[in-house]
């Protein structure tokens, strides 16, 4: 392992399943092309971010089915196919996005079936690492998704299952169907969204992994008060951002997701950041609104990772 590649190893390690992977990760969200809803304009370069991840030591990669109509999945296998022994890739079925910044949950049985074959077959793999339900839908008995989700995993299509975008009660209600192994929410340093959920993964040591990490660049501005503790630190706002999701829990997991190398690298190094008690203070009040946490996870507003 070279000295890049040892600086992800300082953000420590999660079980998910039977596999134990680095919590700083990577989510390829980023890698589509404008609002998520086609291509990226230069897919090479996708490409080359994706490998450059798994070069600096990324282990997890997150990504979905509705992310450009399963454009990443097809960059991760274009770029990274035969995969290493070591990687992880998570996937998702449950919800679509029906135009571009709006998205709506789908977790009918056929549905989640059909999505399921087509991330197999796109990731060119026989089985998928971590399947969640990228969402639950208020349409569909709970207990039907969850049903259809464990009998993918009886048949080997998929190895472990996740939830996103969950509550504690649906965590406990899906754990009487199928084991958990990761949970999905969005989470930053601004937008503590369902700390009770953080809470409770800590507790029943399941992996919490935090999208909306920098909330889309919100948390890089230099103008944020994120930025002061960067200063004293020698480090860029984003890397503030993500070092404090390190030091909130053991469980967390951040994925930030770049179209970017260079963002790709400031991210990953934030691994070795170490955030003092006073940094941790000053960053404590750094809390949004109600309405503003409303505004954040509306339609259209925040990317629903």
């Amino acid at each position: 392992m070279n000295d890049v590649q040892k600086r992800i190893e300082r953000s420590g390690t999660v079980r998910i399943g039977d596999r134990t992977v680095h919590r700083m990760s990577f989510g390829a969200m980023r890698l589509a092309g404008k609002d998520v809803w086609g291509p990226p304009a230069d897919r090479a370069n996708a490409v080359r971010v994706a490998r450059r991840a798994v070069e600096l030591g990324v282990n997890h990669i997150d990504t979905a089915d509705s992310y450009a109509f399963g454009v990443t999945e097809g960059i991760l296998r274009e770029a990274l196919h035969p995969y290493p022994d070591d990687l992880l890739i998570a996937t998702k079925a449950g919800q679509a996005q029906v135009r571009p910044g709006v998205w709506e949950p789908l977790g009918r049985p056929a549905y989640l079936r059909q999505q399921c074959e087509a991330s197999l077959r796109r990731l060119g793999r026989e089985r998928i690492d971590l399947f969640y339900l990228h969402r639950v839908d208020p349409q569909v008995p709970f207990d039907e998704q969850i049903g259809t989700m464990r009998e993918l995993q009886d048949e080997g299509k998929i190895a472990h299952f996740g939830l996103s975008g969950v509550t504690v009660d649906q965590i406990e209600a899906a754990r009487r169907i199928i084991d958990v192994a990761a949970v999905q929410n969005m989470f930053n340093v601004a937008a503590r969204v369902g700390e009770d959920v953080l809470d409770h993964c800590e507790r029943e040591r399941i992996p919490f992994v935090a999208w909306f990490p920098i909330m889309s660049g919100e948390l890089a501005r230099a103008d944020h008060l994120v930025a002061d503790v960067a200063a004293d630190l020698n480090a860029t706002p984003a890397q503030i951002a993500l070092a404090w999701l390190l030091a909130r829990s053991p469980v967390i997991c951040p994925i930030p997701g770049t179209s970017s190398i260079a963002h790709l690298e400031e991210n990953v190094a934030a691994s070795t950041l170490r955030l003092a008690d006073e940094h941790l203070s000053r960053l404590a009040s750094l809390q949004s609104t109600d309405d503003e946490l409303a505004a954040l996870a509306a339609v259209g507003s925040a990317p629903k990772s």
